[in-house]
């Protein structure tokens, strides 16, 4: 069964917010797994490769459409015009699969869409805090300048 559908399952994930991945945009495929599973791994479909076309949605604001497609084009997960691409095989059961897949999907658009921390600014440091690491060196230079036997 090497099709591409959409989901029936009804459960929305949650992006951030109230903003969730849209059932009627996702694209499911699936495959035979590799890996072990002795005789059923040969007859069944579970692997599942989820596609979520990014580029064309409505489901998400302009600004976090364009942040995410930034943040994902280096990094191999959008192929052919803005689609990302999650595939999921952990499981033995499609549906287990089906449900980390799409798990991993609104994860990977969480972090895509996330508004850049704040910078840092940087701070003067405190004349105590250089004044008390300095005494604190001279004490044990000292310590240790009085170890050695030069003196006797």
């Amino acid at each position: 069964m090497d099709d591409m559908s959409p989901s029936p399952s009804a459960s929305p994930y949650v992006i951030r917010g109230s903003v969730s991945l849209p059932e009627a945009e996702l694209m499911w495929r699936f495959t035979r797994s590799s890996g072990p599973g002795g005789q059923h791994v040969n007859t069944s479909d579970t692997q599942v490769e989820l596609r979520f076309d990014l580029a064309a949605t409505d489901a998400l604001p302009e600004v976090w459409k364009e942040r995410a497609l930034e943040r994902l084009g280096g990094t191999g997960r959008l192929v052919g015009g803005g689609v990302v691409v999650v595939r999921a095989s952990d499981h033995r059961s499609q549906w287990r699969n089906r449900e980390a897949a799409a798990t991993r999907m609104a994860a990977l658009l969480a972090e895509a869409t996330a508004p850049l921390p704040r910078p840092r600014r940087k701070k003067k440091v405190p004349r105590g805090v250089n004044e008390r690491r300095l005494r604190h060196k001279k004490q044990r230079g000292d310590l240790k300048r009085g170890r050695s036997g030069r003196d006797w």
